[in-house]
């Protein structure tokens, strides 16, 4: 990679210091949605809560900063997609839309395709800004998560905060810490090259 490729212009997500063609697209998309899959796997269930802690969201978050809002959208969509006709790679190796957390995995795709919007205007290249972009993005996931959840398991808005969101708000600080440091140091290395 040259010197010119690898500085970041305004308007760029990491995956675009890659050389440009549509195979890199393709192969960012598939790659996005095979990482969020494999990171559902890390799979921990929450007593109480018919939702498990995963890594599926915070690799839904970073799959969107990195490849953009237009490229983050299509892996998470095809992660969903697959899932949905039965490829094995929701939370516990699990497959179909029947599941009461599904409406998390919607969320997703929204979130991914807003945090990839943001890092193209540069929400990824600073701590705190990383930050606000990762809070935005749960608070997403959250926001289309936790009433779909309260209808498919027939719970009350206060017993699908407790069972839904509640529990995952420490866990959801610690992504936001690891891409606090992860993504701003990815772009000064990518920067000095």
């Amino acid at each position: 990679m040259s010197t010119a490729t690898a500085i970041a212009r305004p308007g760029e997500v990491l995956a675009d210091l890659l050389p440009a063609s549509r195979v890199r697209d393709v192969a960012l998309v598939l790659g996005g949605a095979a990482l969020t899959g494999l990171a559902a796997q890390l799979s921990v269930p929450v007593p109480g809560s018919p939702v498990p802690v995963t890594g599926q969201t915070f690799a839904a978050l970073l799959v969107g900063t990195t490849l953009g809002a237009r490229r983050g959208f299509l892996s998470l969509a095809l992660y969903a997609l697959a899932g949905v006709v039965g490829v094995p790679w929701f939370a516990g190796a699990t497959s179909g839309s029947a599941a009461p957390s599904f409406g998390y995995i919607l969320g997703m795709i929204l979130a991914s395709t807003v945090v990839g919007a943001l890092a193209r205007r540069g929400a990824d290249r600073s701590a705190l800004r990383m930050a606000g972009t990762m809070v935005l993005g749960e608070a997403i996931i959250y926001a289309v998560g936790v009433p779909y959840l309260a209808v498919a398991a027939d719970l009350s808005a206060s017993a699908a905060i407790a069972a839904g969101l509640t529990p995952f708000l420490i866990g959801d600080a610690l992504k936001a810490a690891l891409a606090m440091g992860a993504l701003p140091t990815a772009w000064k290395f990518a920067n000095k090259r």
